[in-house]
């Protein structure tokens, strides 16, 4: 009996001193993030090349520390994730980005920090590879099917709020994809054209979270491609 129960306190201790996993190894994201030096906001949105269902995961950097803040979940385009994102092609582009303006066609809400431009039916951003406006943002009052083959209006019923992602920027690669945005969703189970979305609770918390002053960034990817990215965020 005494064999048995010196056993089961060496276990019992064994148990006790063992540590606990540590907040870098239960979060998948936190040992790449210490790779990012030239931001202090980092928005991952995880999700899949065979799937339109995607997760954000909302992090900062407070100290020398990166903390995850909040996860949400989100939709991509109809095609899921692609790694060669071409013009039309459903699918939203994987990389690493910056956070541009915002805007929408409802009053800038309260809270928000970053720069928001309350949009008409003179705003566009244009999807037409063959013009020099390519993935430009433009102000025109004349007829936009006269100047252009396709364009998206900036007061689109699912503009109330959004946010740019500065993807396919300087340069302008023609067919690489346009108008990449963080907008509210139809619904958690309808895929956007390439953009992401989620609910318009969790995009008006996202847009009162972002920090001009804190360079936000973001990530899109799978698992592997955003541990990558972020990885190579120190080279960039």
């Amino acid at each position: 009996m005494r064999k048995i129960l010196t056993a089961g306190l060496c276990m019992l201790l064994a148990a006790v001193i063992v540590p606990l996993p540590s907040k870098a190894a239960s979060d998948p994201y936190l040992s790449a993030l210490a790779h990012v030096k030239n931001s202090k906001q980092v928005i991952i949105a995880e999700g899949s090349t065979k799937s339109i269902t995607a997760t954000i995961r909302l992090y900062e950097k407070t100290g020398r520390h990166w903390q995850l803040k909040r996860i949400s979940p989100a939709v991509t385009g109809k095609n899921g994730l692609s790694f060669s994102k071409q013009e039309g092609n459903g699918a939203t582009p994987t990389g690493f980005y910056d956070i541009g303006r915002m805007f929408g066609y409802a009053q800038k809400p309260a809270g928000v920090r970053s720069s928001y431009t309350v949009t008409n039916r003179f705003h566009y951003w244009i999807d037409d590879p063959h013009s020099p406006d390519y993935n430009k943002w433009i102000y025109y009052r004349g007829d936009p099917a006269a100047r252009w083959k396709s364009f998206e209006r900036l007061n689109h019923e699912l503009y109330k709020h959004a946010i740019v992602i500065r993807y396919n920027e300087n340069p302008i690669v023609k067919n690489a994809g346009s108008a990449i945005f963080i907008h509210r969703w139809r619904t958690g189970s309808t895929p956007t054209a390439g953009c992401l979305a989620l609910s318009e609770s969790h995009l008006l918390v996202l847009m009162k979270w972002l920090d001009p002053a804190k360079s936000p960034k973001i990530v899109i990817g799978t698992p592997d491609s955003i541990r990558s990215d972020l990885v190579q965020a120190s080279a960039n």
